[in-house]
């Protein structure tokens, strides 16, 4: 299965694209649709979705997950997110593509082994998961929300279809990654 994870922004909406085959992760492609306080925000949404939308079109993935709701201390940045989240939200619902959601901690969990981890500890899990260079932090959390819903931690959201199977592959493959990175010193 194809799963893309996006972490929604307004600057900056991270996404990744993973594949679980057996027991192995396979990296497909990242990116960070970026975006500047100068532009209007109508001009910084629509981009985001013309970008999320061709990504989906381009590389049909089978599933996407996205980071669930949070609480922030500031009702501004929570209501920008929540523009964004929308948007990438709306795009998934318009291309019919299942769409879950998981909570940061539990990514976080599933990636690192500790729900605390920072989003430097993320990506560079997230890099020797997937045997490439580190990515930026919202490309490393969209990666990291991929991986996290190959095996299973998501829950429905916007689909019928209920969360992708867990997957015992995953595991083994996490610690086949770190074995192979402890060898390489």
């Amino acid at each position: 299965m194809l799963m893309l994870g996006i972490d929604p922004g307004l600057s900056a909406t991270g996404w990744g694209l993973v594949s679980l085959q057996g027991a192995r992760l396979c990296y497909h492609r990242h990116g960070v649709i970026r975006s500047t306080a100068r532009e209007a925000d109508t001009q910084r949404l629509a981009e985001i979705g013309q970008q999320l939308e061709e990504i989906i079109a381009t590389e049909q993935p089978e599933a996407a997950i996205i980071e669930e709701i949070f609480v922030v201390n500031n009702p501004r940045s929570a209501l920008r997110l929540g523009m964004a989240r929308g948007v990438a939200v709306m795009v998934c619902g318009r291309a019919n593509l299942p769409l879950y959601e998981i909570s940061a901690r539990r990514v976080k969990q599933a990636v690192t082994g500790t729900g605390k981890a920072d989003k430097r500890q993320v990506s560079e899990m997230v890099a020797r998961l997937l045997n490439i260079k580190t990515p930026p932090f919202d490309a490393g959390d969209a990666l990291a929300m991929a991986i996290s819903g190959l095996q299973g931690g998501s829950s429905k959201l916007a689909s019928e279809k209920s969360a992708p199977e867990p997957s015992g592959g995953l595991e083994s493959a996490i610690a086949a990654a770190l074995a192979k990175q402890d060898q390489l010193g």
